[in-house]
């Protein structure tokens, strides 16, 4: 059956408008079709060396070359024409815990970035020796400097090594420029011959730019030394130095082609900055994972006592609790970290304990560890929490009791409400104007927060102070 046709309804004004001329109404459609932009997609393939544009979406059936998965948007209007270039970038890096790095016998840490087979099999066939220019921390060096040698020459590595003082204090693009400036007095390729940076965060951090810098983008290796870049610096894509008196103002977002993570290493840091390390883990704890906080919560003395050491000879990491932190500390950080590696949504729970601490880090430079000022940070957007009814106040003293167990401070005198106010003020002018305050909601749990008012944070401030500014509960 056919449908009815529906009634034209015609809407006559009170008050009628002159008509418009016909030839005017024919002008202004013409005029509108002209402006109107024409746009067209191109893919693009190449063959034989060059690359073409080829109109349409989908243009790889019946078509000979290799297809880009790049698209070129060309719009056409009477003012301009206008090329909108879309184009995928994928960044692959591998994450490797592993044992004895700097035995002869492990080629991983010349090797253990090529993840293609047949690249692999040609470099170990290939008689010419490999080539590596390294940056080791200096205190790394005094210790590790030998063992590093006898591995490169063990293995005929034509190799440069370059210790340096890489403390925050020194965290500088004069440092990154001196590492440039020996990496092109040694020549390297900047494909086939990564930098290999060995030492602590700012270590990583400092060599990871530099070799962006260098050839627009040479690939690095990051082998972490202490606990805290273990399971932070190693594991994402930043690079940076300090700037203008702030904490990393400089930096780009280019992932190492692989990090390497030997425990050993932590056996030989003082006690201070593995609890250094700690916090950096308990934070992923309370964001995400109730069992890791309560395994922190019980045995953070132990992991102390025994910096980590522990199961390094077990075949079972399962049963081991410095196996299982370190490991549910690097998952949960790339659960966060690997669909936001260049932080094109502001709103991450990694946060947690970076919206005080670089400035309150900066301003007692060098009084406080990274990890102890991300405590502080810590601690008191606890009390926040708990003021604004998200946590419990049993929650929140079992959370202050696990920092104090693991020999965190949670509070300092130059932490004041003017440098809280001021913190949040600058994290509204570089987060879109939104405050995106991770804050726990339980144990192993958390949300992003924008209206957190000041009354709240001053409340929260007076009660954190009134009873933990002598270091423990009252």
């Amino acid at each position: 059956m056919e449908r009815a046709e529906e009634p034209l309804t015609v809407n006559t004004p009170e008050i009628c408008q002159p008509a418009v001329p016909c030839h005017q109404s024919l002008e202004n459609s013409t005029m509108a079709n002209l402006n109107r932009p024409k746009e067209t997609v191109f893919s693009l393939v190449q063959v034989k060396g060059t690359w073409k544009r080829k109109a349409g979406q989908n243009v790889k059936q019946g078509i000979k070359g290799r297809v880009s998965a790049a698209k070129i948007y060309e719009s056409t209007s009477s003012s301009g024409t206008t090329w909108t270039v879309v184009t995928p970038i994928t960044f692959t890096y591998t994450v490797t815990q592993t044992k004895n790095l700097l035995d002869p016998s492990n080629d991983t840490l010349l090797l253990g970035h090529i993840r293609d087979t047949q690249q692999l099999e040609a470099v170990r066939s290939n008689t010419k020796p490999l080539k590596r220019f390294i940056v080791m921390d200096e205190v790394v060096y005094n210790l590790y400097g030998s063992q590093v040698t006898d591995y490169l020459e063990a293995r005929q590595v034509l190799y440069r090594i370059l210790p340096l003082p890489t403390t925050e204090e020194n965290k500088s693009m004069e440092m990154a420029l001196k590492i440039l400036e020996e990496v092109h007095q040694f020549g390297i390729d900047r494909r086939t011959e990564p930098i290999i940076a060995i030492g602590g965060g700012v270590c990583l951090d400092i060599v990871g730019l530099a070799a962006s810098l260098y050839r627009r983008r040479t690939p690095y290796i990051r082998v972490p030394t202490t606990l805290l870049s273990y399971i932070d610096a190693s594991v994402g894509a930043k690079t940076g130095v300090n700037f203008a008196n702030c904490k990393n103002k400089l930096g780009t977002y280019i992932a190492p082609v692989a990090a390497f993570l030997d425990r050993s290493f932590i056996q030989t840091i003082p006690r201070r900055h593995i609890s250094n390390g700690l916090a950096e883990m308990l934070k992923m704890a309370l964001m995400k994972h109730r069992g890791l906080f309560e395994l922190l919560e019980t045995q953070g003395q132990f992991l102390l006592d025994s910096k980590f050491q522990s199961g390094m000879a077990l075949e079972d990491d399962r049963i081991d609790p410095a196996s299982v932190s370190t490991r549910v500390a690097i998952e949960t950080m790339l659960e966060e970290l690997a669909p936001n590696l260049w932080e094109d949504d502001l709103d991450r729970l990694v946060d947690f304990g970076h919206l005080i601490s670089p400035e309150l880090e900066m301003k007692v430079l060098p009084a406080l560890l990274h990890g102890e000022a991300v405590n502080i940070d810590m601690a008191y957007m606890v009390y926040v929490a708990c003021e604004m009814g998200l946590l419990t106040e049993q929650e929140k003293f079992r959370i202050v009791c696990c920092m104090l167990g693991l020999e965190l401070p949670v509070w300092h005198q130059d932490c004041t409400f003017a440098l809280v106010q001021k913190s949040l003020r600058d994290r509204l002018q570089h987060s879109g104007g939104l405050v995106r305050m991770p804050l726990p909601t339980g144990l192993g749990r958390a949300e992003i927060f924008n209206d957190t008012d000041e009354g709240t944070l001053f409340r929260a401030y007076e009660k954190w102070c009134d009873e933990l500014s002598t270091g423990s509960l009252r």
